[in-house]
């Protein structure tokens, strides 16, 4: 490992991108830290995967080649199945098996500085893409770890601060997929019965570039794109068998939300979400999604009519919307017609049955074994552990703090290896009277939005959530939340509390919580937790 000096580095940094005065209170921290440059010898690693950011051009839509960033694999030793190339700008699938140790040379290619997070990884702090690690262009960043997680699907992406939102945006983005034993004698659909499918939102210029300019409002809300991307393609379809598929489904947007369903209603089947498989396969009418949670459906396409077509769309709902205006919320989005509001009616991609074949996987009625939480398991009964969402000067905050790289308050200390209650609350003065109770209540109102709040570390287990409130809004999507199984994001809504129970197991260090509205993690709605 190397030593650098993070105060030095931020400075060139800053001083390079004229942010120096805005960032000049992290220079009151004086520490060094290591950055793992160089592979550790006694790591005696079954995988090592050379991982590449980098610029380059890809065909979207028809016409001329976007620009954007990219991920590139090259599999230097280990199973020839580990790396899956995805059409696109999307990063290579990483297949991972329970037990395997990881090497990841990351190499930094791209103009900006830049780190990669392993996301829903149980993985040490120094192996977690801290912003604090980020690495200049040209230089290497060494990964290395034991997946310890069970089968189930995660991803990977940049984590830079303040910039994560437009690495993102531009292509830096990844499916990981992990197997373990449970999973295999499941015998669940695999190979090309298993499709994994990111969907992103984006906005593109008149010759095909991709448009980011943030407008205050955009800011508030986060970025929302006027043209649905599924794997890195517009209006996408695939041909299937009559027989069942298992799909593994990311949202990689930005801030959209969106509320999968079937275009002929029928029940979307979940066999997974963030953590891992269901311990029994769950059906629901639509299932909400928000920025950086994944979810598996068992899609069956039997009995289905050769040459008709099946629709994954992104249901209708009144989405939560900044109004600048101060004239509620609701209004706002409705007066949005340029097909960027949340909430918005779209397809996303759609399936056509071209084969008739007689075989199919059953449906397994038990998946995964879950240990399920109690209070009773808790080691903080009395001291629960809150992470309340907040507004100061037109910027979120957490615990009304907002991000500082090193810091971390005495709430936020966490000691190893403990079961930890922790309470989320997106209420304001103005919810607790009802979301129209008052007049004049424009700039809480503003407040007065979803948001996706993700936990680096290991998946926690919801134990109850509360809406401190009712309205048609919440009915519309109340029903598509997942509550089982393993998360590490959870979309809490505007007067919601949320509580979970969450391990912090194993490692200790700086393990960050924010939201995963990029536009707001990078406005600083971002804390640390410190275990020890």
């Amino acid at each position: 490992m190397t030593t650098v000096n993070l105060n030095r580095r931020r400075f060139l940094q800053y001083m390079a991108s004229g942010t120096l005065i805005s960032a000049m209170p992290q220079f009151a921290f004086s520490r060094d830290y290591k950055l793992n440059l160089t592979p550790n010898r006694a790591f005696q690693a079954d995988v090592e995967i050379a991982l590449t950011a980098h610029k380059t051009e890809v065909p979207i839509l028809l016409g001329a080649n976007t620009r954007v960033l990219k991920y590139s694999a090259r599999l230097l030793r280990g199973p020839a199945n580990t790396i899956k190339t995805l059409p696109s700008y999307l990063g290579p699938i990483l297949h991972f098996e329970q037990g395997q140790k990881v090497r990841i040379f990351f190499y930094n290619q791209i103009a900006a500085p830049c780190i990669t997070h392993w996301h829903g990884m149980h993985v040490p702090q120094i192996m977690d893409g801290h912003p604090m690690y980020a690495i200049d262009h040209g230089e290497q960043y060494v990964y290395e770890f034991e997946v310890n997680n069970p089968a189930g699907t995660n991803w990977y992406h940049p984590h830079t601060h303040e910039v994560t939102a437009q690495q993102v945006y531009r292509g830096l983005a990844g499916l990981i997929t992990i197997s373990d034993a449970i999973e295999r004698k499941l015998a669940l659909p695999d190979g090309e019965y298993d499709i994994p499918l990111i969907i992103q939102d984006r906005t593109f210029t008149a010759d095909n570039q991709l448009h980011y300019a943030l407008t205050m409002q955009q800011r508030m809300q986060g970025f929302l794109g006027n043209t649905i991307l599924a794997n890195g393609q517009h209006n996408p379809t695939i041909p299937v068998k009559t027989r069942a598929y298992r799909l593994r489904i990311l949202n990689g947007s930005n801030a959209r939300i969106y509320k999968l369903g079937w275009n002929d209603g029928s029940p979307l089947t979940a066999i997974g979400t963030d953590g891992g498989l269901l311990e029994a396969p769950q059906d629901f009418p639509y299932i909400m999604l928000s920025p950086g949670e994944r979810v598996e459906i068992w899609a069956d396409f039997s009995g289905r009519e050769l040459g008709s077509e099946l629709a994954l769309k992104t249901l209708p709902y009144h989405g939560f919307s900044m109004n600048m205006g101060g004239r509620g919320m609701r209004g706002s989005q409705d007066r949005m017609n340029d097909g960027s509001r949340q909430g918005k009616e779209a397809t996303i991609i759609r399936f056509a049955i071209q084969e008739q074949v007689s075989d199919s996987p059953q449906l397994p009625h038990i998946l995964s074994p879950i240990q399920r939480f109690t209070e009773k398991d808790i080691s903080n009964p009395n001291n629960t552990v809150p992470i309340a969402i907040g507004m100061h000067r037109m910027t979120f905050n957490l615990n009304n703090r907002t991000f500082n790289m090193l810091d971390y308050a005495n709430l936020e200390k966490i000691p190893v290896n403990t079961l930890q209650r922790i309470r989320i609350t997106n209420t304001t003065p103005s919810m607790r009277g009802g979301m129209r109770g008052r007049r004049g209540g424009g700039m809480m109102n503003m407040m007065a939005q979803p948001h996706p709040i993700h936990l680096h570390g290991q998946q926690f287990q919801i134990l109850s959530r509360t809406p401190n409130y009712g309205d048609s809004t919440y009915a519309e999507v109340k029903d598509g939340f997942i509550n089982h199984g393993w998360k590490d994001t959870v979309l809490v809504m505007p007067g919601e509390e949320v509580e979970i129970i969450k391990p912090f197991m194993d490692y200790t260090g700086r393990f960050l919580y924010h939201c995963h509205n990029l536009e707001h993690e990078d406005m600083g709605m971002m804390r640390n937790f410190f275990v020890e």
